[in-house]
């Protein structure tokens, strides 16, 4: 599974709660960069080097990231993609990567919410997070960049019949419980707690 959705939408926190709820792990790109820069790895002063200057983290950096994760033994049974893919090439190289484990994507979890809502919220977070850098135009930025990049994918996804659209606002358990009854619509269902 995908989880898709602008920033401030509470994807990273939706994310954990799907994992727990289906049993496979959040796979966030974001993090798996974050800890290697943190760890000071080979890969994390690489990926340092590219976006202390701004840049984004080239696909074939990034897809060279995701195919090791997804073959990793607690991904072979299935997993919640968060932050990837980004672009269609990006897409086109998780149908490889998918294609050559022999497992297939069930849905895309897309997260919606009114970008008025979202900037307030990041707003308030910023203030909360002593994130001075986080002003609204920046933030306002940000929800532009997401809804031109990722327009693409959601519409290649869309095509597929694999989006499951999903209120993106209220508390995190009527979000939670929107998510889990969309994917129970498409057929896909949480695991017992003693399965998992």
């Amino acid at each position: 599974m995908l989880i898709v959705g602008p920033p401030g939408a509470g994807k990273g926190t939706q994310a954990k709660l799907i994992a727990a709820t289906f049993g496979i792990p959040a796979i966030s790109t974001g993090d798996i960069f974050r800890d290697n820069i943190k760890n000071g790895t080979e890969l994390g002063k690489q990926v340092q080097s590219i976006v202390s200057t701004g840049a984004y983290v080239p696909d074939s950096l990034t897809n060279e990231i995701v195919r090791d994760r997804l073959l990793q033994d607690d991904a072979v049974s299935g997993f919640l993609l968060d932050g990837y893919p980004r672009t269609t090439e990006q897409v086109a190289e998780l149908e490889r990567i998918l294609d050559e484990s022999g497992a297939s994507l069930d849905a895309v979890v897309l997260l919606v919410a009114d970008t008025d809502e979202v900037v307030q919220r990041l707003l308030k977070r910023a203030v909360d997070q002593g994130r001075e850098d986080d002003t609204e135009d920046v933030i306002r930025h940000r929800q532009d960049v997401y809804n031109e990049q990722t327009e693409p994918v959601i519409a290649l996804y869309r095509e597929r019949g694999l989006v499951a659209e999903v209120d993106g606002l209220g508390s995190v358990d009527d979000v939670a419980a929107r998510v889990t009854s969309a994917l129970r619509d498409r057929g896909i269902a949480p695991r017992p707690a003693d399965a998992v």
